[in-house]
């Protein structure tokens, strides 16, 4: 795969620079695809976060366009069914004081404020006890964050942005979580050549004058690639995969487990995402993997385009999150589709009773006087939320740490969602 010459006057030239001397530099004249894809979207001066930072920062005072929408785009109601299950998990817990929840990835802020203001009006004694806690790896990221709270940071004080390196080990009660975190890790792409496994390296011209990034296969950089398919239990390479093939390992989605697990003392890991089990993610017939760009609003496959200027992502192997987990005291809790989770903890009933209450009562970020067509325009957003070929389908891991499963309730989110 190769970006012409036409896809790299949609990059950022500063960046495609940035790159290019980092190649030049390395010993063999090449990086990995994980360090391309974390210099594409992370770069402190021209990643894609920054330049998404600084559109959102201009939206706060407009309507905020974006190459994606997420789940709390459509409306409170998914920060307030997450809440929900928040509070429960504050009840097990035996109501410890303070109850802290880590919010991975924040985005912009939508979900602090969903979540925030739900248990503040429905559970108040939760919400008394509460530590908020945003950990976010994009500086700039967070600046939009706070901008977005800078009303709730100055009227309440339990709200914080850290780093992992400032929360001590074993000091969490309570629950870490994140909503389409892990499909932006970095991750390295491998591929089968002549039946071993090799891994795909980065390599470039002068982009400057148009030449394009190209890749080459060589053997993997590290050993802890082989490992992951011991981990996740799949013998790769076999016969059964054609030629060409190529996927990707995640691993820093391992190393973000084994940190989360270390910081959290007591509670749980609630993990929204994208993805597939292994048996799925690695099938013979996904052969050329699960990246996806997004590019002013449209998705494609071709990282080496709009280089930072488009977000890049891959699907979540949650074999992986949960083998890896479990190395680090984290046990699996339950495993379901965001359809069925939200249900289970009250979407159907708002759902069910828009026509009665105008939706005035849950799910609005700005109560006022709906219309019919606002109404309308709201149970679309609910339906959107469990659409089983879209944002229903994603996967909601909960691991737990310190509990005894024996004893403990089974999660709201967890069990069969009634119908209506």
């Amino acid at each position: 795969m190769t970006a012409s010459p036409l896809e790299l006057a949609d990059s950022h030239p500063g960046l495609c620079e940035a790159i290019a001397q980092q190649i030049a530099q390395s010993p063999q004249q090449r990086m990995t695809f994980a360090e391309f894809m974390d210099l594409a979207l992370y770069h402190p001066d021209y990643g894609y976060y920054v330049a998404h930072a600084q559109d959102l920062q201009k939206g706060l005072q407009g309507g905020i366009q974006s190459d994606f929408f997420t789940s709390p785009h459509l409306g409170a109601d998914f920060g307030e069914l997450l809440a929900e299950q928040f509070a429960q998990m504050w009840d097990l817990l035996d109501r410890p004081h303070p109850f802290t929840l880590v919010e991975m990835g924040a985005g912009q802020g939508l979900i602090v404020q969903d979540v925030l203001r739900y248990l503040h009006r429905q559970h108040f004694e939760c919400f008394e006890a509460l530590e908020y806690i945003v950990v976010e790896k994009s500086p700039a990221m967070v600046a939009v964050q706070q901008t977005r709270l800078q009303n709730l940071t100055r009227s309440w004080g339990h709200l914080s942005w850290k780093t992992w390196d400032e929360i001590p080990s074993d000091s969490i009660i309570g629950c870490c979580f994140s909503n389409e975190l892990v499909d932006a890790f970095p991750v390295h792409q491998i591929a089968i050549a002549n039946g071993i496994l090799q891994e795909i390296y980065v390599t470039a011209g002068d982009t400057l004058a148009g030449d394009a990034f190209t890749e080459t296969i060589a053997a993997p950089s590290n050993p802890k690639l082989a490992e992951y398919f011991d981990l996740i239990g799949l013998k790769f390479p076999a016969e059964i995969y054609p030629e060409p093939y190529r996927s990707e390992v995640n691993l820093a989605a391992l190393d973000w487990i084994t940190t989360v697990g270390d910081r959290l003392k007591t509670g749980y890991l609630l993990t929204i995402d994208y993805g597939y089990h292994a048996q799925r993610y690695y099938s013979p017939s996904r052969s050329e993997g699960t990246l996806q760009c997004y590019y002013q609003h449209a998705h494609h496959s071709n990282p080496y385009r709009a280089i930072g200027r488009q977000d890049i992502t891959a699907h979540v192997n949650f074999t992986a999150l949960e083998q890896q987990g479990d190395r680090c005291g984290l046990q699996t809790v339950g495993f379901t589709q965001q359809g069925l989770f939200l249900m289970a903890l009250g979407l159907g009933d708002r759902i069910a009773g828009l026509s009665e209450t105008g939706g005035l009562e849950m799910g609005e970020r700005s109560p006022q006087a709906l219309s019919l067509q606002d109404i309308l325009r709201r149970r679309e957003s609910l339906h959107a939320l469990i659409n089983p070929m879209g944002l229903g389908n994603f996967g909601v891991l909960v691991q737990s740490k310190g509990l005894d499963k024996a004893l403990s309730q089974p999660l709201k989110g967890l069990t069969t969602p009634p119908l209506f």
